[in-house]
């Protein structure tokens, strides 16, 4: 199996880097589910994709995709200095996705064979 970590740090929205991170991890999870074991950590301004109730007007929304992929059973955290930072780590997050540390983060690097980062 392989271990994969995404490391995402692009706000998101106004800029498709997340989403086409989100889109990648959703990909290698419906094509390569019993292949792949995937962790997302999201650090800056992508901690705000984790939060719950998002309804963009228009385009795509992270916020389904992120429970896509917890839905599959990957790991989403979001990183608690940067939720600390923007006033929003006691707002409710989206399903399955939770604040981390950077310990957490330490312990994922090690763990994984692959880190992406977006």
């Amino acid at each position: 199996m392989q271990k994969l970590l995404f490391i995402i740090n692009s706000a998101p929205y106004g800029s498709e880097n997340l989403f086409n991170a989100l889109r990648l991890a959703i990909m290698l999870q419906e094509e390569h589910q019993s292949a792949v074991e995937l962790k997302l950590f999201l650090l800056s301004d992508a901690v705000v994709a984790g939060l719950d109730k998002q309804n963009p007007a228009e385009g795509y929304n992270v916020q389904q995709a992120l429970e896509i992929i917890t839905g599959f059973g990957a790991e989403v955290k979001l990183c608690k200095t940067c939720t600390n930072a923007r006033g929003i780590t006691d707002l409710p997050l989206a399903e399955g996705v939770s604040v981390g540390t950077l310990g957490d983060l330490s312990r994922w690097t090690l763990w994984a064979d692959k880190v992406l980062s977006f």
